[in-house]
């Protein structure tokens, strides 16, 4: 499992992150406070609060997590 954080500031981070989600043949979930969606799911991303970084969770092994981690590189904050 990979887990890092990201910012989805607008509706075009949403959608790309989905596509990249979806590319992935493993789950991937986001997590915002205590709540817990689907990243490969539009409507549950747009259910959370997206003012503050999400964490993101890679089901798989460490490579998926990197590659997906890749694809969604600029939505990352720099401190991490």
């Amino acid at each position: 499992m990979t887990e890092f954080f990201a910012l989805l500031h607008s509706m075009h981070d949403v959608k790309r992150f989905v596509s990249a989600a979806s590319l992935m043949p493993v789950d991937i979930d986001v997590i915002s406070g205590r709540y817990t969606v689907d990243a490969k799911s539009i409507l549950g991303l747009c259910s959370l609060d997206l003012d503050k970084p999400v964490t993101v969770r890679v089901y798989g092994t460490g490579r998926d997590g990197e590659v997906f981690r890749a694809q969604v590189e600029d939505l990352i904050p720099v401190e991490e």
